[in-house]
């Protein structure tokens, strides 16, 4: 009884793995709204179109699902940063420590992967967007951590050009991440070699945006 419970716990895992695979790939490739939960169960090679629903609900959980997987995971690479900078004063670590998680993540999943073009599609409705945030946020207590971190190096910014160069920041990680996952994907040329080159370059720019001047316009 135990060994057939087992086996069929594999293969719930395993066929929760192939549509979650499937859907991952297809919303970042045609967007979440134009893909039908049929397309999805046979790209994941279901014969049983309602196998989106019976394992996941609601294409608003599936999308949750996807987003919870991947936020964990870089949970573990941002908690291994920031135990290595630990008090550090360095914006530079700071800003290392909001960057790497992603590059390190999408150089795991190796080539093709679809998880920064997905982010993008996600994030450009604004419901779905909400979910980015909330699993990032319960993933652990990195996120929080580095955003404190962060604020501790720009104390002297006014908090509103905080808030703008954070949104600065994120559009950056974000699609130079697209762009870079896109390339290697169809196998274009990319400005950088690695995901570590391109990481250290993305820091390089918004350490400078972050101490860039503020300007007042009179």
């Amino acid at each position: 009884m135990m060994a057939g419970r087992t086996r069929r716990d594999e293969q719930v895992n395993a066929t929760r793995e192939a549509l979650l695979t499937a859907a991952e790939r297809l919303f970042a490739e045609r967007g979440v709204y134009a893909v039908a939960n049929r397309q999805i169960s046979e790209a994941a090679g279901q014969g049983n179109n309602a196998a989106v629903t019976y394992h996941f609900g609601t294409k608003v959980d599936l999308v949750r699902a996807i987003v919870r997987k991947h936020a964990e995971q870089m949970e573990d690479i941002r908690a291994r940063l920031l135990a290595e900078i630990g008090d550090s004063t360095e914006l530079r670590d700071w800003v290392a420590c909001a960057v790497r998680p992603l590059t390190e993540h999408l150089e795991a999943l190796g080539n093709p992967s679809w998880y920064a073009r997905f982010v993008t599609q996600v994030t450009a409705d604004p419901a779905l967007r909400a979910i980015t945030t909330e699993e990032s946020a319960d993933a652990g207590p990195s996120m929080r951590m580095m955003q404190e971190g962060l604020e501790r190096c720009l104390s002297d910014l006014p908090a509103e050009v905080r808030e703008e160069r954070g949104a600065m920041t994120r559009h950056l990680i974000s699609q130079m991440a697209v762009e870079r996952e896109r390339a290697l994907a169809d196998g274009t040329p990319t400005s950088r070699a690695t995901w570590r080159e391109t990481a250290t370059g993305l820091i390089d720019v918004i350490v400078a945006l972050w101490q860039a001047p503020v300007t007042r316009e009179e």
